[in-house]
């Protein structure tokens, strides 16, 4: 049976603005060995599914700098202290897109990559979105809003045109809902 590694000690690392270290000693519950790990402290994340009553889907266009690429995403962003998931979505939502719509639900979270990262991601679903505003983005955000039919979202995501990995699992939360209210 796999178990969990006792804490020892943790030691604060280096704030990089968007994300923090933090340097966890831990013991192997099988050998009783300590190791050191590594871990990034980021906010948590949400993404929003907003579906229009046309059942199109609010994307969005915007150059990411990791991959030095545009991509096309689904709105979203950090979750702001003292903010839950869909306080934030929503505030995410109208910022980028100038979408709003029926009350948010939250259809499924996601541990990024647990492996080093302390955050979660969550997804929203946002129905019957509407444009009640001009998008006011960030500054360092240059976005582009579409609306793609939903029934084309399988063929974008199987052809790699959205391969943002936390998209990606945002649109398996909402097959997952489809399946369940089936």
């Amino acid at each position: 049976m796999v178990e969990p590694w006792e804490h020892l000690s943790s030691e604060r690392g280096q704030d990089y603005r968007i994300f923090t270290t933090r340097f966890d000693r831990c013991r192997s519950p099988t050998t009783r060995e300590a190791h050191s790990f590594v871990v990034v402290e980021a906010p948590d994340w949400v993404n929003v599914i907003a579906l229009t009553p046309g059942e199109e889907i609010v994307l969005i266009r915007q150059y990411r700098f990791g991959t030095r690429q545009v991509t096309l995403e689904i709105p979203g962003g950090a979750v702001d202290p003292g903010e839950d998931f869909v306080t934030a979505g929503v505030r995410e939502l109208r910022e980028e897109t100038g979408y709003a719509g029926d009350e948010a639900q939250l259809i499924g979270t996601v541990t990024p990559n647990p492996a080093f990262l302390a955050n979660r991601c969550g997804t929203l679903l946002v129905t019957n979105a509407r444009q009640v505003a001009e998008p006011a983005p960030e500054g360092t955000e240059i976005l582009e809003v579409e609306l793609c039919p939903r029934r084309d979202i399988p063929r974008l995501l199987a052809g790699g045109e959205i391969d943002h990995a936390l998209v990606v699992a945002a649109f398996q939360w909402l097959d997952v809902r489809d399946r369940e209210q089936r």
